[in-house]
């Protein structure tokens, strides 16, 4: 079965959710629904509950697939981090391209969470989910850049809430494929699982709704480098919508693999700036992370072809 996303309307409220569940998927018996919870692959609102739990109107339940099922909490691992801030509430990471950011199914162990557990103990938050302790945003494997890491539970809730708002700028620059006809825009198109392949997104119609504003930074003779902020933050939302415009980031292992490198290990596409208003003094925060040593030679290569 594919993973399933459902919405709990105001005549289904005050139901347990194990026998809402068994009217909703007819094609699994009610032992199949009981291996899915002892896995922990059905979240409600994003996190793991009990069978039982009784459902309120608003409420979202998502099933996921076996292979998707979460792991176990993670081990502490000895992993070099780049911590460009710190305070006693959060901290803020230079991804390094090629890092995990929690683990998954194919990646129990070598993560940034696993270095965050050396680095600050146990004790970090896990917002509900114990596989992703103090990760409130994620970015993808072979994306670099700007990461926020909460410490604790109070300020997991503030920062989830600015996110859920779209109140937290995360602003990208990227190296892509072809020249753009204008100089900026909005990208504003739906994303869902691709049907015709399980890893990849794609637009679909009636997906989850997804915006990306870009601008062009300079062209070259086949290439161009963007900057990009994020409206929503979808999953590959911007390597997806760049290839939907016909502008595939130069490197991306999964949306264009065919294609020319140029000895890039994973996509070109690095996130720069995060900046918001802090709920724990109402000042804005600003953090930016200079492009990394494999970004800038590619631009060189791409501005000299």
């Amino acid at each position: 079965m594919n993973e399933k996303r459902m919405v709990i309307h105001s005549n289904e409220a005050a139901r347990r959710l194990d026998v809402w569940l068994t009217g909703q998927l007819p094609g699994l018996s009610r032992s199949q629904i009981s291996k899915a919870f002892r896995e922990k692959r059905i979240l409600l609102n994003g996190k793991i509950v009990k069978a039982g739990t009784a459902l309120v109107p608003g409420d979202t339940i998502l099933f996921l697939p076996e292979e998707s099922a979460p792991v176990g909490r993670p081990q502490a691992e000895d992993i070099p981090l780049h911590i460009l801030y710190e305070d006693e509430d959060c901290l803020i990471l230079n991804k390094e391209r090629g890092l995990v950011v929690h683990p998954a199914p194919g990646h129990h162990g070598g993560t940034l969470v696993n270095g965050l557990l050396n680095y600050l103990g146990q004790d970090l938050d896990t917002g509900g989910e114990s596989g992703r302790p103090g990760i409130v945003h994620r970015i993808d494997k072979d994306t670099s850049g700007l990461l926020l890491v909460v410490k604790n539970e109070k300020f997991h809730r503030q920062m989830a809430a600015l996110i859920k708002e779209h109140k937290v700028e995360r602003d990208y620059r990227a190296l892509v494929w072809g020249l753009p006809p204008v100089r900026s825009g909005l990208i504003d198109a739906p994303l869902g699982r691709d049907p015709r392949h399980r890893q990849r997104y794609a637009v679909v119609a009636g997906g989850r709704e997804a915006r990306t504003h870009f601008n062009v930074l300079e062209n070259f003779s086949q290439h161009s480098e963007l900057e990009l902020r994020l409206e929503t933050g979808r999953t590959h939302q911007i390597r997806v919508h760049l290839l939907y415009i016909g502008h595939p980031i130069v490197g991306d292992p999964l949306y264009i693999p065919k294609r020319e490198t140029f000895g890039m290990k994973g996509q070109a596409l690095h996130a720069f700036r995060l900046r918001f208003t802090d709920p724990r003094d109402g000042l804005e925060k600003v953090f930016e992370a200079p492009l990394p040593a494999d970004y800038l030679l590619l631009r060189e290569k791409l501005s000299q072809l």
